[in-house]
């Protein structure tokens, strides 16, 4: 899904989620300071209830889903469009931090 820039992405975004499910998938990588790589990838399923044209509407009208990945942010109003939710949470809002951090710690780094 785009990075909706302007309300008509977040509408095409949310009419397209609504109802359905979809994944959201990041990579976090880490440089050691021996150069070695270290990479792990996330993905969280997100399945969305249907969503009225109202409550598309509302949503719009928030702003919120501007310079959002798919038209909306789960940490805010859009969380009551999700009907389930497997994976890591924080993934859907940008950084896997459970994963991040057991990346870091598995190399060394305290956190």
């Amino acid at each position: 899904m785009p990075k909706a820039e302007n309300d008509a992405e977040v509408l095409s975004c949310l009419k397209l989620l609504s109802g359905r499910a979809h994944q959201v998938i990041t990579a976090v990588a880490l440089l050691t300071p021996d150069h070695a790589l270290r990479r792990r990838t996330v993905l969280t399923r997100v399945v969305f209830r249907r969503l009225d044209a109202r409550e598309i509407e509302d949503y719009i009208a928030s702003r919120e889903g501007v310079g959002k990945a798919g038209g909306y942010a789960i940490q805010g109003r859009a969380e009551t469009f999700v009907r389930q939710l497997n994976g890591s949470y924080s993934n859907v809002v940008g950084l896997p931090l459970s994963e991040t951090v057991g990346l870091l710690r598995g190399n060394g780094y305290p956190c």
